[in-house]
């Protein structure tokens, strides 16, 4: 039990008589009348407030939340009182979550239920639990506030970002992204003949048929189907410069992100999907294949790996995991360098890779690097540090020309940008029938 307002206003007026004992005697008498009052109005109160009159039922469907989304958690509260009551309800959450919605106030008839919900945003994935629930609620008086804590524990699994799987599907079902819904739509060169349709703006010169055009007298395209069954690997390095976070997010986290998305597009497409992490040795591996429980697996295998403060080894974890991949496969690698060191081994894996699978390399740009690299004004200390931003932007543009000289494809993008321009660029392997 928790005093209320009403039982400290009304302890003031014991207080004032007290004060007046000190100049008139008499006053003593009335003083401990209404100490006694109050203490045996509070007393009956806490007696008659005694009884548990909430229960409070959780739902988490399907107990699957989104990695920096906010997941709704619905309540049910449900009142034993023969008296209207005013709630205020609170959950306990597990670590890296934060809640908006919360505490909730709510209003219960007599004998009534009521729903509500919040949301919680996680920050990190892994398998968590949404604690017990912390409810407080009048007395009959109204002298206390009661205080109940409800055992209630409910296991979460936070994973990357499906809702954005979701939203991909409801767009691309509905025809209300023109962008998402066009890179769908990009058909293949000139191998598998499909239709003949109308030209449009997007389309090439050369798939004009002009037969076609001149018997319906407007321009006819051939459409070609793109290549199904063929093979692609993400490979995502979570080692320790993957644990920068931009916008909100780990490096590694947006890597996930977007393999996730590209996976569930890719396995539209027809084709295989595989995926492997590493740091130091190989984390997980999951083997390439193809149709609709791959994204789930995908999910399953990554949900609870996290990026480590650890020194990444991507010759030893392509050794390991290059062997089994014997199909010619897109291997999509995500990761960060920064010393020349890790940028040799980068780009003696990459070379390796050749010709037999085709790479891709992610590389993270970092907004605020060029930011440094051009100061506004002409301090030394500025300067000193233009010129560090510089050296390393250098650095990263020449291992980007020895990764394309070395015939690997390359993605330098800020990591908000990854997803779009990464399918972007995997529809146009596609197109081009590069692998």
């Amino acid at each position: 039990m928790i005093p209320s307002r009403t039982l400290v206003l009304l302890l003031i007026a014991p207080l004032c008589l007290g004060l007046a004992v000190t100049v008139d005697a008499s006053m003593l008498w009335p003083m401990l009348a209404v100490d006694g009052a109050i203490v045996a109005a509070a007393l009956l109160d806490a007696f008659l407030g005694r009884q548990r009159l909430i229960q409070v039922t959780r739902s988490v469907e399907p107990g699957v939340f989104s990695l920096g989304r906010p997941n709704v958690v619905r309540l049910e509260v449900r009142s034993l009182a023969n008296r209207r009551l005013r709630l205020r309800v609170t959950d306990d959450l597990f670590e890296h979550a934060e809640a908006s919605g919360l505490p909730l106030e709510l209003e219960l008839p007599p004998r009534g239920r009521v729903s509500a919900s919040y949301k919680v945003v996680p920050q990190r994935r892994g398998q968590y639990g949404l604690g017990d629930h912390w409810v407080r609620y009048a007395s009959p008086l109204g002298l206390w506030i009661r205080q109940l804590r409800i055992p209630g524990e409910d296991l979460v699994r936070v994973y990357p970002d499906v809702q954005a799987v979701r939203a991909y599907d409801l767009l691309a079902k509905h025809n209300r992204n023109e962008q998402m819904v066009r890179a769908a739509q990009l058909r293949g060169g000139e191998s598998d003949f499909e239709c003949l349709r109308e030209y449009t703006r997007d389309d090439e010169f050369r798939a004009i048929d002009w037969r076609a055009t001149a018997s319906k007298r407007r321009l006819i395209t051939r459409q070609y189907q793109l290549e199904r069954n063929q093979t692609v690997v993400f490979a995502l390095d979570c080692g320790r410069l993957m644990t920068a976070v931009t916008d909100g997010l780990p490096l590694f986290d947006h890597a996930l992100n977007a393999a996730l998305m590209l996976g569930h597009v890719a396995v539209k497409a027809g084709d295989n999907v595989g995926l492997f992490t590493f740091s130091d040795q190989v984390h997980s591996y999951v083997a390439p294949r193809c149709g609709p429980q791959v994204a789930r697996r995908l999910v399953q295998a990554t949900f609870a790996t996290h990026p480590e403060l650890r020194e990444s080894n991507v010759p030893a974890a392509f050794g390991r995991v290059g062997a089994q991949l014997r199909k010619r496969s897109l291997v999509v690698l995500f990761t960060q360098v920064i010393d020349e060191t890790s940028a040799h081994e980068l780009l003696r894996t990459v070379s390796g890779l050749q010709p037999r699978h085709l790479p891709l390399c992610i590389l993270f740009r970092d907004p605020d690097l060029g930011a440094v690299a051009a100061p506004q004004d002409e301090r030394a200390a500025s300067c000193y540090q233009a010129a560090a931003a510089a050296e390393l932007l250098t650095a990263r543009d020449k291992l980007i020309r020895a990764l394309r000289r070395a015939g690997a494809l390359v993605l330098d993008v800020p990591p908000h940008q990854l997803t779009a321009s990464l399918i972007s660029r995997y529809l146009d392997v596609k197109v081009r029938h590069l692998l």
